[in-house]
């Protein structure tokens, strides 16, 4: 099946986001245990671009088909599961990058979707927490997406978070999404 690109995000409703985020049908990786192991030479870098033996890979369909394939085990080691092999995957940060939210609602009603970089949509919610960590000495928001892989936000994306949480008047600089809270204001 042809990829077809998402509709526009900023215009897309709530309900259009959580039908388009349930219809991703992902591979079981997490049910996949190979015996076959080894290393794909692969890296992913902190600003969410991918490398095979040090070439970039710039096809957005490769990066898809990719990420679709990432395990991330207790010890932080992140690899690309098959049913016949497993192989591990360099990666600096986080392996997918949130590039954009979308609103809807205010305050505790509303609910946070993400486009990641995969252009996987992720909706903020217990099971999808947006913690800080701190990074180079900077607090830094990621949002589970999955098992254990993580999304970075990038800057913009953090920015109009703080906006809303600003507004909120509360100090401790909370956001809302889907019935859970998470805080701005500490890194863990």
């Amino acid at each position: 099946m042809p990829y077809e690109p998402l509709p526009d995000f900023s215009e897309a409703s709530l309900a259009d986001i959580a039908k388009l985020a349930a219809a991703r049908k992902l591979p079981p990786v997490e049910d996949w245990h190979p015996e076959r192991t080894g290393d794909s030479e692969m890296q992913i870098k902190r600003d969410g671009r991918w490398y095979h033996q040090g070439g970039e890979i710039t096809r957005p369909a490769m990066i898809r088909a990719f990420s679709s394939l990432l395990r991330c085990d207790a010890d932080n080691q992140h690899w690309l599961v098959t049913p016949y092999e497993r192989l591990t995957i360099t990666v600096d940060d986080a392996p997918l990058l949130a590039v954009a939210v979308h609103v809807a609602g205010s305050g505790q009603d509303q609910s946070l979707s993400f486009r990641l970089n995969n252009d996987e949509l992720v909706i903020a919610d217990n099971d999808h927490p947006i913690v800080m960590r701190t990074q180079d000495d900077m607090a830094m928001p990621y949002l589970l997406v999955r098992g254990r892989i993580w999304a970075k936000l990038v800057r913009p994306v953090y920015y109009e978070l703080a906006e809303l949480a600003l507004a909120g008047g509360d100090e401790a600089a909370f956001v809302f999404s889907n019935g859970a809270s998470f805080s701005l204001a500490t890194a863990s």
